[in-house]
């Protein structure tokens, strides 16, 4: 899915910043319709592959910003909306606390003066997936050198 970095600007920040985009060049599973900013429950849910239940649970935990809501009460996501998901997903699949999530989220409402923690809550956890990429590439190495092991002796009995 194309993860699209924004944050969202609480409703009637002053002073809040342009939002920054990054395209990290993935395709979505099912692209946004053309020319549209409201979306149901469900089409978000397929949109980003999370379920109606988890979304739902994302905003009663503070981690989804205020989702607008119908005249009969039923949640319309925006555009903004899908980039913050985006986010929150890439930031999950990396390993990050739910509660660290929502403390984020927290930040970014509170506007720029939170500036400073969000980037050194960000910064350590960057350094926790480093660890873990380090982690698993040295596994990876024991994987390989396995393989070589019974390749290597599958080639050598295949000679005989």
């Amino acid at each position: 899915m194309t993860v699209t970095q924004s944050e969202p600007v609480a409703s009637g920040a002053a002073g809040g910043l342009p939002t920054k985009v990054r395209d990290c060049g993935t395709a979505p599973p099912h692209p946004r319709p053309a020319g549209r900013d409201q979306y149901t429950i469900s089409e978000v849910a397929e949109h980003t592959g999370l379920s109606a239940h988890t979304l739902r649970w994302y905003e009663r935990i503070g981690l989804m910003p205020h989702v607008d809501r119908t005249h009969t009460g039923q949640r319309r996501f925006t555009n903004r909306d899908l980039d913050w998901l985006s986010l929150v997903t890439k930031l999950r699949l990396t390993g990050m606390p739910v509660a660290d999530m929502v403390r984020y989220a927290e930040l970014v409402r509170a506007g720029e003066s939170t500036f400073a923690e969000r980037e050194h809550l960000l910064t350590a956890h960057r350094e926790d997936v480093r660890q873990r990429i380090a982690e698993l590439q040295s596994t990876l190495d024991v994987l390989d050198y396995k393989i070589d092991i019974y390749a290597d002796a599958r080639r050598a009995s295949e000679r005989f």
